[in-house]
C-alpha cells in the first residue's frame, strides 16, 4: 500500500466518523427539545392544577368559619327557644288570669 492510498482510507474513515457523530449529535439535540416539550407541557399542567386547586386548601377557613356560625345559630336557637318557652308561659297565666 502506498501512502496516498493510507491517506484516502483515513479520510474516508475521518469522514464516517464524522458523519456518525453528526448523526448522534442531532438525535441528541432532537431528544432534548422533545424533553424541553414534554416538561413545558408538565409545568403547564402543574400550574392549572395548583390554580384548580387552591380553593380546596380554602376550605379548611370555610369549615372553621362554619362551626363558628353554626355555634352561634345553636346559641340563637337555644335563647329563641327560652324566649318562645317564657312567652307561652305568659300566655298561659294571662289567659288564666283573664
Amino acid at each position: 500500500m502506498d501512502s496516498m492510498t493510507i491517506w484516502t482510507y483515513s479520510l474516508v474513515a475521518a469522514t464516517v466518523v464524522i458523519l456518525i457523530v453528526a448523526a448522534l449529535l442531532i438525535a441528541i439535540v432532537l431528544t432534548a427539545r422533545k424533553i424541553d416539550e414534554h416538561a413545558k407541557d408538565i409545568w403547564q399542567a402543574g400550574k392549572q392544577i395548583a390554580g384548580n386547586t387552591v380553593s380546596i386548601w380554602m376550605l379548611k377557613d370555610t369549615n372553621i368559619v362554619a362551626g363558628d356560625i353554626l355555634k352561634t345559630a345553636e346559641s340563637i336557637a337555644g335563647v329563641a327557644g327560652e324566649i318562645n318557652g317564657k312567652l307561652t308561659n305568659l300566655s298561659n297565666t294571662l289567659t288564666k288570669g283573664a
